[in-house]
């Protein structure tokens, strides 16, 4: 709490996000924050609260509380890997119970073709043996049904999608928001900087009632007094880069920039150092967010006269004004008519994307010196009324090339995208019809448009009942993009939210995606967020959709692709131990089969990159939608069923129908097995798309690793007989895994063609 001092000025950026320095006195605003910094002045203070109970204190516990909770799909990925193992476990338990059974009722026949179990003439060892043999058919059951590469999987795509959005001008800071931002529904994004280019630039210049594009019509000494409220009253500054440099640099805020900009090359080379020099700074008010405005009280020293000026919102200083100068320096007064003829220019400017200021003066009589310099009774250290208005500045911050692509991208995808700004409701409104976040013939009257007191002032049942046409909110404050936050998310929606000042922090915390602007984002908010967007723009969060949604894509190419492997190898090894005795994949050869397909097929699947079929689909609800859709069931049970058929085939009657001995039999079924998992993979690069080799000449690292997982069964068929328990194959028969395995391609194109 300020207790006693003279000019006292703090930083409060850190808190508020607000460049401007903060005036702090006992009159108007006696409180200073912890973690915020003094820039000018001196003052005694009372501390009145410490730690966690400060206002920093509490912003910080708000946005680190961390709850460990699972994402969504690990959830349900692991509901999908513990629902498949014990399926597999159950069916190994009635497997062993089927060859016991089998084997105790002598129905079981050794290698030499005698029975097994005769009774009290079998020998324990035999028995023991015959026992071990079965647990062990029933532990490879057991083993092929756990899908124990999913998390690997999920780590590959999660690395590789990471490593390709950080290419693409976005960080993931939370492994979660990947998967999370693919089911996004709503897009809430600041405006100055995100839409926009933040870079300001001044285009228009009302003088009273006239438009003015050459300051020459201007009267010299009228003239004057607008280079003084620009030089004088501003918080930026101009410099040389370099000495004997010709060209100037501004420093400030980008909105005091573009002023000074354009007062310098407009107003006949307005020289800041030389009006300072002729005059004396009495008192300033500082510009803030919530006064929406800056004064300077000054004295000049050629007549030792007294000069207000104000600068700010048009409409607060239209407000404050009585009169208004023209063209030619002299003064008018302004009556109702003229004052709306003032708010139709402004709201013509705002409807053209401008940001409208206005610049205001008065000159303090001499009898009224002394008290408005602070030395009579303090009633008003600068004076705000009956001033007389100089002119309007329309401020131009022009869009972002390709954000409205981007923004057209999002909503074909079905992603609503809102804006909100602090900016008036004609600005807004015209700023969002340019983004195309409102349609150009959108009714004026729809509610899709609101300022954020407005919001505020809405009760419950109103702003749950509204909250899902609003598009556009003006005039709002931190506090009202939480709240949009909270109410969208109850409505069911998937929240992402932009941010870069400490304020928008508890909103990124509360968003199921907090975005955080990577220039111009403040240290807390980084904090606060998922994913830092590293050039600030939104044709960025754009892309970061995109990937958001190839992610959970290829989840499921890879889920697909496993359950197929699965269901083979699991509905063979019962059928072969149940019928046969005896199983055609052993634990070794189904290590290799899950090695090739949880590891090369795994990475082939996952550096599936965006496509412009991802973003024509909704979001998906990750809530309600199946992980395992129809569509691949339909996929997974026509495969399944195609290498089922072939590999018992092979398995009862291989010998007879090839012509061939017992392990080279075994070596044709895992060849075949191996070869139908590779061209599976590439049916599972569409689920959807009956084109499987569209975009494939592009991916060059699948082309490679289809290639070397080819060459390394070779290697193992080949090369590792003895290891493997494999016999070498001729070329015919080579031919003949490679053929039947081929035929998977014409397979899955036909079985697209079922709707379901």
């Amino acid at each position: 709490m300020f207790l006693d001092g003279h000019s006292l000025k703090i930083d409060e950026s850190c808190l508020t996000g607000e460049s401007e320095h903060v005036e702090i006195n006992n009159r108007h605003n006696p409180f200073l924050f912890s973690g915020t910094k003094v820039v000018d002045g001196y003052a005694q203070m009372l501390v009145t609260s410490v730690g966690m109970n400060t206002t920093w204190g509490e912003l910080m516990s708000t946005i680190s509380r961390n709850i460990n909770e699972q994402t969504p799909l690990q959830a349900r990925l692991n509901k999908l890997t513990s629902s498949i193992g014990k399926a597999g476990l159950a069916v190994a338990f009635l497997v062993v119970v089927a060859l016991l059974v089998r084997y105790f009722n002598g129905n079981t026949e050794n290698e030499k073709g005698n029975q097994e179990f005769i009774g009290r003439s079998t020998k324990v060892d035999d028995m023991v043996n015959s026992m071990v043999r079965i647990i062990a058919t029933a532990v490879t059951i057991g083993l092929v049904a756990i899908p124990e590469g999913l998390p690997l999987a999920v780590t590959v795509i999660l690395s590789y999608s990471m490593n390709r959005m950080m290419a693409d001008q976005a960080m993931v800071r939370k492994l979660s928001a990947c998967e999370t931002m693919g089911s996004a529904t709503t897009i809430w994004t600041d405006k100055t900087g995100t839409l926009t280019l933040n870079q300001m630039k001044v285009t228009k210049f009302w003088l009273g009632k006239s438009h003015v594009d050459d300051s020459s019509s201007i009267s010299k000494n009228l003239l004057n007094l607008i280079r003084q409220g620009i030089a004088l009253n501003t918080s930026g500054s101009n410099y040389r880069a370099t000495s004997g440099s010709t060209l100037l640099e501004f420093s400030g805020s980008p909105t005091e920039k573009a002023i000074l900009s354009w007062a310098v090359q407009e107003l006949d080379n307005m020289k800041m150092e030389t009006l300072k020099k002729n005059c004396t700074i009495l008192h300033v008010e500082a510009f803030n967010s919530e006064k929406k405005r800056s004064g300077v009280s000054i004295r000049s020293k050629a007549d030792n006269t007294i000069h207000v000026h104000w600068k700010g919102s048009a409409v607060i200083i239209l407000a404050m004004c009585s009169s208004y100068y023209d063209a030619s320096g002299s003064t008018n007064d302004m009556d109702d008519d003229e004052r709306t003829i003032f708010e139709q220019i402004i709201e013509g400017m705002a409807a053209s994307s401008l940001r409208c200021l206005a610049l205001a003066h008065t000159q303090i009589p001499d009898d009224q010196e002394e008290q408005d310099i602070g030395v009579g009774p303090p009633q008003k250290l600068i004076k705000e009324d009956s001033l007389s208005l100089i002119g309007l500045v329309g401020i131009k911050d022009p869009c972002r090339p390709g954000v409205r692509k981007a923004v057209e991208d999002c909503q074909s995808a079905g992603v609503s995208v809102r804006m909100i700004t602090g900016d008036n409701v004609f600005t807004a409104r015209a700023i969002a019809t340019e983004c195309r976040i409102l349609r150009p013939d959108q009714d004026m009257n729809d509610e899709s448009v609101v300022e954020g007191e407005v919001f505020r002032n809405y009760t419950q049942d109103e702003r749950v009942e509204k909250v899902d046409k609003i598009r556009v909110m003006a005039r709002s404050s931190p506090f009202d993009k939480l709240l949009m936050v909270q109410f969208l998310k109850q409505k069911g929606h998937v929240v992402a939210v932009t941010g870069d000042g400490t304020n928008d922090a508890p909103s990124l915390k509360e968003a199921d995606i907090g975005l955080c602007m990577g220039i111009q984002g403040t240290k807390v908010a980084k904090e606060s967020s998922d994913i830092i967007v590293l050039d600030d723009s939104f044709a960025s969060i754009a892309t970061v959709l995109g990937w958001g949604r190839c992610f959970y894509n290829n989840i499921q190419k890879i889920i697909q692709l496993k359950l197929t492997v699965i269901i083979v190898a699991l509905v063979i090894n019962v059928v072969a131990a149940v019928l046969d005795h005896e199983i055609p994949f052993t634990v070794l050869k189904l290590l290799w089969v899950n090695l090739i397909m949880e590891t090369r097929g795994a990475l082939a699947l996952a550096i599936e990159q965006p496509t412009k079929d991802l973003m024509e689909k909704p979001p998906v609800s990750l809530s309600t939608q199946p992980l395992i859709t129809n569509i691949m069931w339909r996929n997974i049970l026509v495969q399944a069923l195609y290498q089922i058929v072939v590999i018992l085939i092979l398995q009862f009657s291989g010998e007879l129908i090839l012509g061939v001995n017992k392990k080279v039999k075994d070596t044709m079924i895992l060849n075949t097995s191996v070869l139908c998992q590779v061209f599976n993979q590439v049916n599972a690069r569409k689920l959807e798309k009956k084109n499987v080799f569209k975009g494939m000449h592009k991916n060059k690292l699948f082309l490679r690793i289809i290639g070397i997982t080819i060459i390394l069964e070779a290697i193992v068929i080949e090369s590792l007989s003895k290891f493997a328990d494999t016999e070498r194959l001729s070329l015919g028969q080579w031919g003949a895994c490679m053929g039947i395995s081929l035929l998977s391609l014409p397979i899955g194109w036909v079985v697209k063609c079922i709707h379901v």
